[in-house]
């Protein structure tokens, strides 16, 4: 009796110790798949955390659309900054390049203010225009051509130019030069001013003379062309110093900053 007793003692001892066993095994179990998952959020959100990192760095890398543009747009205005030089001269034919106001270069006889022009030209490189009347003026008969500039003065006439810039929109500064004629400027030079829009452009005078000087007409410009930025420090040569003009040209376009 005493030896079941004991037996059944045993086997309940040990069915307890399974039960605790099998009990523990289950809690770390259970602990592990915790762990487990745990980690498997954790790497899913470092991964996530990674890939939304990896994004923005991609993103940061990827040049702004607009920004891109806007520089492509400031680029092509720059480039299409243009120069003209337009001038109107005539020169005549009536006996000494003195009285004619002209001046030979490589055996070509050109005007004092036409001479001029070409040497701005040749410095900064920019188109040229020469402003060309509709109207036939003597250029054989000196007192001929002061009576038409005379009477045009009086009608304050506006002779009719030959052509016309097209692209004028295209420049941004714009050299003018003329001769003076009777202390003023020729009646089609106001022709010209009043063509074109000069808005915002940058202006520059230069003109030749008998012994008049600018005769005011720098003024007579600026107040004409109001839009524009038109440079006070306009060039002026006589027609007895049409020699020195390579060297004054020179010297003048680096006074207004054109060149260095």
């Amino acid at each position: 009796m005493e030896s079941k007793m004991n037996k059944k003692l045993v086997i309940g001892i040990i069915l307890a110790i399974v039960v605790i066993a099998v009990a523990i095994g289950a809690v770390v179990m259970v602990n592990s798949n915790n762990n487990d998952n745990q980690n498997i959020a954790n790497a899913n959100n470092e991964n996530v955390n990674n890939e939304v990192e990896n994004m923005n760095n991609e993103n940061n890398n990827v040049p702004n659309e607009e920004n891109t543009t806007n520089t492509d747009n400031n680029t092509q205005v720059s480039s299409n900054k243009k120069t003209l030089v337009a001038y109107f001269s005539l020169p005549e034919n009536t006996g000494t390049a003195r009285e004619d106001s002209t001046i030979t270069v490589n055996g070509e006889r050109l005007g004092n203010t036409q001479y001029v022009a070409n040497l701005i030209q040749e410095h900064t490189g920019a188109d040229v225009f020469r402003i060309e009347s509709v109207k036939q003026y003597n250029t054989e008969d000196h007192q001929a051509l002061i009576d038409d500039a005379q009477e045009e003065q009086r009608q304050n006439a506006r002779p009719e130019i030959k052509n016309k810039v097209n692209n004028f929109d295209e420049y941004d500064t714009i050299f003018i030069g003329y001769p003076i004629w009777w202390s003023d400027l020729p009646q089609i030079l106001y022709t010209f001013l009043e063509s074109y829009d000069f808005t915002g452009k940058n202006v520059y005078l230069f003109s030749t003379n008998g012994g008049s000087g600018l005769s005011g007409t720098v003024s007579t410009i600026t107040n004409k062309l109001s839009g524009a930025k038109v440079n006070s420090n306009a060039f002026k040569l006589h027609r007895n110093s049409m020699e020195d003009a390579p060297e004054e040209v020179e010297t003048w376009l680096k006074q207004i900053d054109i060149i260095d």
